[in-house]
Protein backbone atom coordinates (compact mmCIF):
# COMPACT_ATOMS: atom_id res chain seq x y z
CA UNK A 1 0.00 0.00 0.00
CA UNK A 2 1.36 3.42 -0.94
CA UNK A 3 1.92 5.90 1.87
CA UNK A 4 -0.70 8.65 2.15
CA UNK A 5 -0.36 12.18 3.39
CA UNK A 6 -1.10 12.71 7.06
CA UNK A 7 -4.35 14.51 6.26
CA UNK A 8 -5.50 11.82 3.81
CA UNK A 9 -4.67 9.01 6.24
CA UNK A 10 -6.50 10.73 9.10
CA UNK A 11 -9.54 11.47 6.95
CA UNK A 12 -9.70 7.92 5.62
CA UNK A 13 -9.76 6.63 9.20
CA UNK A 14 -12.44 9.16 10.16
CA UNK A 15 -14.57 8.16 7.16
CA UNK A 16 -14.42 4.53 8.29
CA UNK A 17 -15.39 5.56 11.83
CA UNK A 18 -18.27 7.58 10.36
CA UNK A 19 -19.43 4.56 8.34
CA UNK A 20 -19.37 2.28 11.35
CA UNK A 21 -21.05 4.75 13.73
CA UNK A 22 -23.77 5.63 11.23
CA UNK A 23 -24.65 1.98 10.60
CA UNK A 24 -24.55 2.51 6.84
CA UNK A 25 -25.53 -0.46 4.70
CA UNK A 26 -23.43 -1.79 1.84
CA UNK A 27 -24.32 0.14 -1.28
CA UNK A 28 -24.95 3.41 0.57
CA UNK A 29 -23.92 6.59 -1.22
CA UNK A 30 -21.10 8.63 0.40
CA UNK A 31 -21.53 12.21 -0.87
CA UNK A 32 -18.27 14.14 -0.79
CA UNK A 33 -19.94 17.36 0.35
CA UNK A 34 -21.71 15.67 3.26
CA UNK A 35 -18.43 14.21 4.48
CA UNK A 36 -16.65 17.54 3.95
CA UNK A 37 -19.28 19.26 6.09
CA UNK A 38 -19.07 16.57 8.76
CA UNK A 39 -15.28 16.86 9.05
CA UNK A 40 -15.13 20.61 8.36
CA UNK A 41 -12.73 20.37 5.42
CA UNK A 42 -13.03 21.03 1.70
CA UNK A 43 -14.12 18.35 -0.76
CA UNK A 44 -10.61 17.83 -2.17
CA UNK A 45 -9.07 16.08 0.87
CA UNK A 46 -12.28 14.05 1.26
CA UNK A 47 -11.94 12.93 -2.34
CA UNK A 48 -8.34 11.85 -1.68
CA UNK A 49 -9.43 9.86 1.38
CA UNK A 50 -12.19 8.12 -0.57
CA UNK A 51 -9.70 7.29 -3.32
CA UNK A 52 -7.50 5.58 -0.73
CA UNK A 53 -10.46 3.66 0.67
CA UNK A 54 -11.41 2.61 -2.85
CA UNK A 55 -7.94 1.12 -3.22
CA UNK A 56 -8.57 -0.87 -0.03
CA UNK A 57 -11.92 -2.16 -1.30
CA UNK A 58 -13.94 -0.28 1.35
CA UNK A 59 -15.75 1.92 -1.17
CA UNK A 60 -16.30 1.79 -4.92
CA UNK A 61 -16.43 4.70 -7.33
CA UNK A 62 -19.13 4.89 -9.97
CA UNK A 63 -18.35 7.32 -12.80
CA UNK A 64 -20.48 10.49 -12.61
CA UNK A 65 -22.18 9.21 -9.45
CA UNK A 66 -19.47 9.27 -6.77
CA UNK A 67 -18.47 6.77 -4.10
CA UNK A 68 -20.59 3.99 -2.59
CA UNK A 69 -19.97 1.70 0.38
CA UNK A 70 -18.64 -1.67 -0.73
CA UNK A 71 -17.96 -3.27 2.66
CA UNK A 72 -17.93 -2.22 6.33
CA UNK A 73 -14.43 -2.73 7.81
CA UNK A 74 -14.23 -4.63 11.08
CA UNK A 75 -11.84 -2.01 12.45
CA UNK A 76 -10.37 1.37 11.60
CA UNK A 77 -7.47 0.92 9.13
CA UNK A 78 -3.96 2.08 9.93
CA UNK A 79 -2.45 3.67 6.85
CA UNK A 80 1.27 4.32 6.25
CA UNK A 81 2.02 8.04 6.31
CA UNK A 82 4.66 9.90 4.30
CA UNK A 83 7.48 11.63 6.16
CA UNK A 84 7.06 15.17 7.51
CA UNK A 85 9.35 16.77 4.91
CA UNK A 86 7.26 15.34 2.06
CA UNK A 87 4.06 16.47 3.75
CA UNK A 88 5.39 19.99 4.28
CA UNK A 89 6.45 20.17 0.65
CA UNK A 90 3.03 18.96 -0.50
CA UNK A 91 1.26 21.61 1.59
CA UNK A 92 3.56 24.34 0.32
CA UNK A 93 3.17 23.47 -3.36
CA UNK A 94 -0.61 23.10 -3.16
CA UNK A 95 -0.95 26.64 -1.85
CA UNK A 96 1.69 27.97 -4.26
CA UNK A 97 -0.02 26.35 -7.26
CA UNK A 98 -3.42 27.72 -6.25
CA UNK A 99 -2.02 31.21 -5.75
CA UNK A 100 -0.33 31.23 -9.15
CA UNK A 101 -3.47 29.84 -10.77
CA UNK A 102 -5.49 32.76 -9.38
CA UNK A 103 -7.55 30.56 -7.03
CA UNK A 104 -6.57 32.50 -3.89
CA UNK A 105 -7.40 36.13 -3.19
CA UNK A 106 -4.71 38.70 -2.36
CA UNK A 107 -5.78 38.66 1.29
CA UNK A 108 -6.52 35.44 3.20
CA UNK A 109 -7.19 34.31 6.76
CA UNK A 110 -5.71 31.29 8.50
CA UNK A 111 -9.21 29.96 9.20
CA UNK A 112 -10.13 30.03 5.53
CA UNK A 113 -6.87 28.36 4.51
CA UNK A 114 -7.22 25.68 7.19
CA UNK A 115 -10.68 24.83 5.90
CA UNK A 116 -9.71 24.94 2.23
CA UNK A 117 -6.70 22.64 2.63
CA UNK A 118 -7.80 20.59 5.62
CA UNK A 119 -4.77 21.64 7.68
CA UNK A 120 -4.20 22.01 11.38
CA UNK A 121 -3.25 25.49 12.51
CA UNK A 122 0.32 24.51 13.36
CA UNK A 123 0.80 22.86 9.94
CA UNK A 124 -0.55 25.93 8.17
CA UNK A 125 1.51 28.38 10.22
CA UNK A 126 4.73 26.53 9.41
CA UNK A 127 3.88 26.77 5.73
CA UNK A 128 2.96 30.46 5.96
CA UNK A 129 6.16 31.28 7.84
CA UNK A 130 8.19 29.59 5.10
CA UNK A 131 6.36 31.64 2.47
CA UNK A 132 7.00 34.76 4.53
CA UNK A 133 10.74 34.03 4.66
CA UNK A 134 10.74 33.61 0.88
CA UNK A 135 9.07 36.99 0.45
CA UNK A 136 5.77 36.20 -1.24
CA UNK A 137 3.35 36.60 1.67
CA UNK A 138 3.31 38.87 4.71
CA UNK A 139 1.23 39.11 7.84
CA UNK A 140 -1.31 41.91 7.95
CA UNK A 141 -1.41 44.15 11.02
CA UNK A 142 -3.87 42.56 13.40
CA UNK A 143 -5.43 39.79 11.36
CA UNK A 144 -4.85 37.74 8.22
CA UNK A 145 -2.16 37.49 5.56
CA UNK A 146 -1.50 39.31 2.29
CA UNK A 147 0.17 37.83 -0.78
CA UNK A 148 2.84 39.93 -2.45
CA UNK A 149 2.21 41.00 -6.03
CA UNK A 150 4.51 38.82 -8.09
CA UNK A 151 4.86 38.55 -11.86
CA UNK A 152 3.48 35.22 -12.98
CA UNK A 153 3.40 35.41 -16.77
CA UNK A 154 5.58 33.63 -19.29
CA UNK A 155 7.00 36.98 -20.40
CA UNK A 156 7.86 37.89 -16.79
CA UNK A 157 9.69 34.57 -16.51
CA UNK A 158 11.62 35.36 -19.68
CA UNK A 159 12.41 38.85 -18.42
CA UNK A 160 13.96 37.44 -15.25
CA UNK A 161 16.34 35.37 -17.39
CA UNK A 162 17.20 38.26 -19.69
CA UNK A 163 18.02 40.37 -16.63
CA UNK A 164 20.29 37.61 -15.31
CA UNK A 165 21.97 37.39 -18.73
CA UNK A 166 23.04 41.01 -18.26
CA UNK A 167 24.68 40.90 -14.84
CA UNK A 168 25.64 37.28 -14.04
CA UNK A 169 28.24 37.01 -16.86
CA UNK A 170 29.43 40.53 -15.96
CA UNK A 171 30.00 39.35 -12.38
CA UNK A 172 32.61 36.86 -13.66
CA UNK A 173 34.50 39.76 -15.24
CA UNK A 174 34.55 42.02 -12.18
CA UNK A 175 38.05 43.31 -11.18
CA UNK A 176 37.53 41.86 -7.70
CA UNK A 177 36.48 38.39 -8.90
CA UNK A 178 38.16 35.75 -6.72
CA UNK A 179 37.30 32.05 -6.55
CA UNK A 180 36.69 30.60 -3.10
CA UNK A 181 38.00 27.04 -3.60
CA UNK A 182 36.01 25.52 -0.77
CA UNK A 183 32.77 27.03 -2.05
CA UNK A 184 33.53 26.02 -5.62
CA UNK A 185 34.08 22.42 -4.57
CA UNK A 186 30.88 22.48 -2.54
CA UNK A 187 28.71 23.53 -5.49
CA UNK A 188 30.61 21.06 -7.72
CA UNK A 189 29.66 18.25 -5.31
CA UNK A 190 26.03 19.37 -5.43
CA UNK A 191 25.98 19.16 -9.23
CA UNK A 192 27.58 15.72 -9.22
CA UNK A 193 25.06 14.55 -6.62
CA UNK A 194 22.25 15.63 -8.93
CA UNK A 195 23.79 13.77 -11.85
CA UNK A 196 24.14 10.67 -9.65
CA UNK A 197 20.38 10.50 -9.25
CA UNK A 198 19.48 13.48 -7.12
CA UNK A 199 17.67 15.11 -10.04
CA UNK A 200 15.06 12.35 -9.92
CA UNK A 201 14.84 12.10 -6.12
CA UNK A 202 14.60 15.69 -4.98
CA UNK A 203 11.55 17.94 -4.95
CA UNK A 204 11.02 20.89 -7.29
CA UNK A 205 11.71 23.26 -4.42
CA UNK A 206 15.01 21.57 -3.51
CA UNK A 207 16.15 21.54 -7.15
CA UNK A 208 15.43 25.25 -7.33
CA UNK A 209 17.41 25.89 -4.14
CA UNK A 210 20.46 24.02 -5.42
CA UNK A 211 20.33 25.80 -8.77
CA UNK A 212 19.91 29.20 -7.13
CA UNK A 213 22.74 28.50 -4.74
CA UNK A 214 25.02 27.61 -7.64
CA UNK A 215 24.44 30.92 -9.39
CA UNK A 216 24.48 32.99 -6.19
CA UNK A 217 27.81 31.43 -5.24
CA UNK A 218 29.37 32.33 -8.60
CA UNK A 219 28.13 35.92 -8.34
CA UNK A 220 29.44 36.13 -4.76
CA UNK A 221 32.98 35.51 -6.11
CA UNK A 222 32.71 38.92 -7.82
CA UNK A 223 32.96 40.74 -4.51
CA UNK A 224 30.39 43.22 -5.85
CA UNK A 225 27.70 43.73 -3.22
CA UNK A 226 25.24 45.23 -5.71
CA UNK A 227 25.44 42.16 -7.95
CA UNK A 228 25.15 39.81 -4.98
CA UNK A 229 22.02 41.63 -3.81
CA UNK A 230 20.59 41.56 -7.35
CA UNK A 231 20.93 37.79 -7.76
CA UNK A 232 19.31 37.15 -4.39
CA UNK A 233 16.41 39.46 -5.17
CA UNK A 234 15.74 38.05 -8.62
CA UNK A 235 15.88 34.48 -7.28
CA UNK A 236 13.34 35.40 -4.62
CA UNK A 237 11.02 36.92 -7.23
CA UNK A 238 11.26 34.03 -9.69
CA UNK A 239 10.91 31.24 -7.10
CA UNK A 240 7.20 30.74 -7.70
CA UNK A 241 7.61 31.08 -11.45
CA UNK A 242 10.09 28.20 -11.35
CA UNK A 243 7.85 26.07 -9.13
CA UNK A 244 5.00 26.43 -11.59
CA UNK A 245 7.11 25.80 -14.68
CA UNK A 246 7.22 22.27 -16.08
CA UNK A 247 9.94 20.35 -14.27
CA UNK A 248 11.92 18.80 -17.12
CA UNK A 249 14.30 16.59 -15.15
CA UNK A 250 16.03 15.39 -18.30
CA UNK A 251 16.90 18.97 -19.20
CA UNK A 252 17.99 19.53 -15.60
CA UNK A 253 20.61 16.83 -16.07
CA UNK A 254 22.03 18.77 -19.00
CA UNK A 255 22.02 21.96 -16.93
CA UNK A 256 24.14 20.16 -14.33
CA UNK A 257 26.65 19.18 -17.00
CA UNK A 258 26.75 22.76 -18.23
CA UNK A 259 27.29 23.97 -14.66
CA UNK A 260 30.24 21.62 -14.25
CA UNK A 261 31.76 22.77 -17.53
CA UNK A 262 31.38 26.38 -16.41
CA UNK A 263 33.31 25.57 -13.23
CA UNK A 264 36.04 23.96 -15.35
CA UNK A 265 36.37 27.14 -17.43
CA UNK A 266 36.71 29.24 -14.29
CA UNK A 267 39.37 26.94 -12.84
CA UNK A 268 41.27 27.14 -16.12
CA UNK A 269 41.53 30.89 -15.58
CA UNK A 270 39.43 31.83 -18.60
CA UNK A 271 36.77 34.26 -17.26
CA UNK A 272 35.99 35.61 -20.73
CA UNK A 273 34.98 32.21 -22.10
CA UNK A 274 33.22 31.42 -18.83
CA UNK A 275 31.15 34.62 -19.03
CA UNK A 276 30.16 33.97 -22.65
CA UNK A 277 29.29 30.37 -21.80
CA UNK A 278 27.19 31.43 -18.79
CA UNK A 279 25.22 33.90 -20.91
CA UNK A 280 24.49 31.21 -23.51
CA UNK A 281 23.55 28.74 -20.78
CA UNK A 282 21.01 31.17 -19.28
CA UNK A 283 19.56 31.91 -22.71
CA UNK A 284 19.01 28.23 -23.46
CA UNK A 285 17.40 27.60 -20.07
CA UNK A 286 15.14 30.60 -20.64
CA UNK A 287 14.08 29.20 -24.03
CA UNK A 288 13.33 25.76 -22.60
CA UNK A 289 11.29 27.08 -19.68
CA UNK A 290 9.31 29.77 -21.47
CA UNK A 291 9.04 28.48 -25.03
CA UNK A 292 10.19 31.88 -26.32
CA UNK A 293 12.84 31.17 -28.99
CA UNK A 294 16.47 31.99 -28.32
CA UNK A 295 18.47 34.21 -30.62
CA UNK A 296 20.55 31.12 -31.40
CA UNK A 297 19.65 27.45 -31.39
CA UNK A 298 23.23 26.20 -31.19
CA UNK A 299 23.74 24.18 -27.97
CA UNK A 300 26.89 24.63 -25.88
CA UNK A 301 29.72 22.92 -27.76
CA UNK A 302 30.87 20.95 -24.73
CA UNK A 303 27.61 18.96 -24.39
CA UNK A 304 28.51 15.85 -26.41
CA UNK A 305 31.99 15.73 -24.87
CA UNK A 306 30.74 15.93 -21.31
CA UNK A 307 28.03 13.35 -21.96
CA UNK A 308 30.63 10.98 -23.31
CA UNK A 309 32.83 11.53 -20.26
CA UNK A 310 29.97 10.66 -17.93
Amino acid sequence: MNAASGLTARLASRVVDYIRRSGLAVGSHLPEQRLADAFRVSRTPVRHALHVLAGMGVVARRPRHGYFLRRVPAQTPKLPIRDDAALAEERYLRIADDRLAGKLEDQVTETALMRRYGLRRRELQRTLHRMQREGWIERKPGHGWMFATLPDSVEAHAQSYRFRMLFEPAALLEPGFRIDRAELERIRRDQRMLLDGGVHRLSRARLFEIGSDFHETLVSFSGNGFMIDAIRRVNGMRRLLEYRAKCDRGRFMEQCREHLHLLDLLEQGDPGRAAAYLRRHLDLVREKKTGIPSSSSTPPRHAATVTAQL
